[in-house]
C-alpha cells in the first residue's frame, strides 16, 4: 500500500495508528496556527491526531494533485457551524516517507476556531 493510500484508509477509518508507517523520523509539520515548525515524527504524530480529534464525519478530501514527490489534498468540513476549507501538502522521500507535512485553512473563523480546539486538545494528548 502507498504512503497516499495508507493515508487515505487510516483517515477513513479516523484512526492514525499506522502514521509511523508513514512518516519519516525528520519528518516536519507545518501548521497554520504555530508559526515554528514543528520537527520530527513525534511531534506531527502529536499534531495530526489533535486535528483528527477536532475534524469531525464531516472531513473529506474533495481534490487531489498528486506526483511522485508532492501530494495537495484539498479538504473541506464543518466545525460547530463553521465551514472549514484547507489543503494538506505532503512532501515525500524517496523511500516514500512524508518529509514534510503542511497544513493551510481557510477562512480566518476557521483558523481562530482551530486555534483554540487544538490548543485544548494538543494539551490533553501531551499529558
Amino acid at each position: 500500500m502507498t504512503t497516499l493510500a495508507l493515508w487515505h484508509d487510516m483517515i477513513q477509518r479516523q484512526d492514525l495508528d499506522r502514521l509511523g508507517d508513514i512518516l519519516d523520523p525528520d519528518c516536519v509539520f507545518l501548521s497554520p496556527i504555530v508559526h515554528t515548525p514543528q520537527c520530527g515524527r513525534d511531534l506531527t504524530s502529536l499534531y495530526l491526531n489533535g486535528a483528527l480529534g477536532v475534524f469531525n464525519e464531516t472531513f473529506h478530501y474533495t481534490k487531489e494533485v498528486v506526483t511522485p514527490e508532492h501530494a495537495v489534498l484539498e479538504f473541506s468540513c464543518e466545525v460547530e457551524g463553521i465551514s472549514i476549507n484547507g489543503v494538506d501538502i505532503m512532501t515525500f522521500n524517496k523511500e516514500g516517507k512524508i518529509t514534510e507535512f503542511k497544513v493551510m485553512l481557510r477562512p480566518l473563523k476557521a483558523v481562530n476556531l482551530m486555534h483554540a480546539q487544538m490548543q485544548a486538545i494538543l494539551k490533553a494528548l501531551a499529558g
